[in-house]
C-alpha cells in the first residue's frame, strides 16, 4: 500500500536476481514503489511469475504486466528460435554483444514506465541494468542511463512543465557478487527470482547459459548457497 508522505516510484521488475535487489533498494531509499513487468514473447516468461511473487512478498502499491510481443521482430535467441549459447566461458561472455540481447529492450522497457509514471506522478524510475551486463548489453550502460533521463525530460508534458525525471541505476557499477551482498542486508528472497534465459517449463533453471552461470559462480563468491532450483548435472561455475 502507498506510504503517505513517502514519493512513488516506477520500478522495472522482470523477476530476476538484479530487479528484485533494485526494488529493495528503491523500497529502502523511502519510495513507494510501483512495479512493473513485461512479457514480451521471451523464452524465459517464468520470471513474470518469479515477480509477481516477489511484488507481493515486498509490498508495493500496484504491480503491473505489459505484454508486448518482440517475436515480431526477432533478433534475439530469448524471442526467436535462436539457440541460446550454453557453457560459455568468461572469455566468451565478455567477447561482444550476445545473441541473448533484445534489440532496444530497456529502451522500449523504459518508454512504457515513462509514461506510467507520469500517469502516477512519480518523478522516479529504477531499473537493474550492472556492470557485469553492460560489458555486452548497449542498454545497460551509464551512458544509456543518462540519456534517457534527458530524452523523459524533453519528450513529456510533465517534463516541460518543470518536473525533473530522475532515472536511477543503482547496481550499474556492482558485480553480480555485490549485488547479492547488497540484497541480502536489505532481506531480498532469491528462492523467488529467476534468471536463468532458457528454464524448464516448471521453472528448473539450466544451469549452462551464461546469465546461469554468472548467478552461480557468484553466490559461490558470496559463500552463499543459490537458493532456487538447477538441472542436476548443471551445478557448476564458469569455466
Amino acid at each position: 500500500m502507498p506510504n503517505p508522505g513517502s514519493p512513488s516510484a516506477v520500478v522495472l521488475l522482470s523477476g530476476g536476481l538484479d530487479s528484485a535487489t533494485v526494488l529493495a533498494v528503491a523500497k529502502s531509499q523511502g519510495f513507494t514503489p510501483y512495479t512493473m513487468t513485461f512479457l514480451y514473447g521471451q523464452r524465459h516468461s517464468v520470471e513474470a511469475h518469479a515477480a509477481r511473487q516477489v511484488a507481493e512478498r515486498t509490498g508495493v502499491a500496484a504491480h503491473r504486466e505489459v505484454m508486448i510481443d518482440l517475436r515480431a521482430f526477432g533478433g534475439s535467441a530469448l524471442t526467436s528460435p535462436v539457440e541460446v549459447p550454453k557453457e560459455r566461458t568468461r572469455e566468451e561472455m565478455a567477447c561482444g554483444i550476445p545473441i541473448t540481447y533484445v534489440p532496444a529492450r530497456n529502451t522500449i522497457f523504459l518508454a512504457y514506465a515513462l509514461a506510467w509514471a507520469e500517469v502516477i506522478e512519480a518523478a522516479d524510475i529504477f531499473l537493474g541494468v550492472n556492470a557485469q551486463d553492460h560489458s555486452g548489453y548497449p542498454d545497460c550502460r551509464p551512458e544509456f542511463v543518462k540519456a534517457f533521463e534527458h530524452l523523459a525530460n524533453l519528450a513529456t508534458r510533465a517534463g516541460v512543465e518543470g518536473q525533473k525525471f530522475r532515472i536511477h541505476a543503482p547496481l550499474v557499477q556492482l558485480t553480480k557478487a555485490e549485488i547479492i551482498r547488497q540484497g541480502h542486508r536489505l532481506g531480498v528472497d532469491y528462492s523467488l527470482t529467476s534468471s536463468c534465459y532458457d528454464p524448464a517449463t516448471d521453472g528448473t533453471a539450466c544451469g549452462q547459459c551464461d546469465s546461469c552461470q554468472l548467478r552461480l559462480a557468484a553466490f559461490a563468491e558470496v559463500g552463499i548457497v543459490d537458493p532456487i532450483r538447477y538441472r542436476p548435472v548443471s551445478q557448476t561455475g564458469v569455466a
